[in-house]
């Protein structure tokens, strides 16, 4: 999988202004509410093919259950890159159920079974809308900048991670890729810190981090 991010090679260094972007928290109870109400959205149920088998809700889809299992369902990951090539890299807020203050791609989230538009299959295009939904409300970029058909799908990976034994991840993931200029407002209850790096600077910044990556993010490095 290292490959994926090999072809973004050669790039111009970091911009200083998004190199490092700590961001504030207004109220530490209204964000852990939201993650706890987030929990009842409901998930598309698949089987290791990905072929679609039901719903249920995050709670249930991320709750390891006494035998250690995990319900399989369908998400995505977005890779950001900008102009320059820099890829963007968020740590999730430590408010989050799953990996709190891990450091990940741009963007890690699901299609819902409930938004009819993101069961859509043919060409991966209701992952690709439940990924501009996501881009808008966990980075704030404008929906006009993020078009289901500016992301490249470039494959399927399946991968489960018991996490704190409590709350774990099992998923088909598909990964997409995006390289544009995008305006970045981000949610506070989603994301603790952005930063753009290079790909030249790849692993030493990843060496430098003072928190783990996510489980999906490392595999796909």
């Amino acid at each position: 999988m290292s490959t994926l991010l090999a072809r973004f090679r050669g790039f111009l260094p970091s911009a200083a202004a998004l190199q490092r972007q700590p961001l504030r928290f207004g109220s530490a109870t209204a964000a852990a509410k939201l993650q706890e109400l987030a929990l009842e959205e409901n998930c598309i149920l698949v089987d290791e093919s990905d072929r679609v088998l039901g719903n249920a809700s995050k709670r249930d889809c991320h709750r390891v259950d006494p035998d250690g299992n995990i319900r399989l369902h369908r998400a995505f990951s977005v890779f950001l890159f900008n102009s320059r090539g820099e890829m963007l890299l968020q740590r999730r807020s430590t408010h989050k159920i799953t990996f709190p203050d891990c450091y990940t791609n741009a963007c890690c989230s699901h299609p819902l079974h409930d938004i009819e538009g993101e069961r859509e299959e043919l060409n991966a295009l209701g992952i690709r809308r439940a990924a501009q939904r996501r881009l808008n409300y966990e980075l704030g970029i404008p929906l006009s900048q993020v078009r289901p058909e500016n992301f490249h799908f470039l494959t399927r990976i399946h991968y489960a991670d018991r996490g704190d034994g409590v709350w774990g991840e099992h998923e088909i993931d598909y990964i997409l890729f995006l390289q544009k200029d995008v305006d970045l407002k981000p949610n506070e209850g989603e994301v603790s810190e952005i930063r753009y790096i290079a790909r030249n600077e790849l692993d030493q910044q990843i060496a430098s981090l003072e928190a783990p990556l996510t489980p999906w993010f490392r595999l796909i490095l």
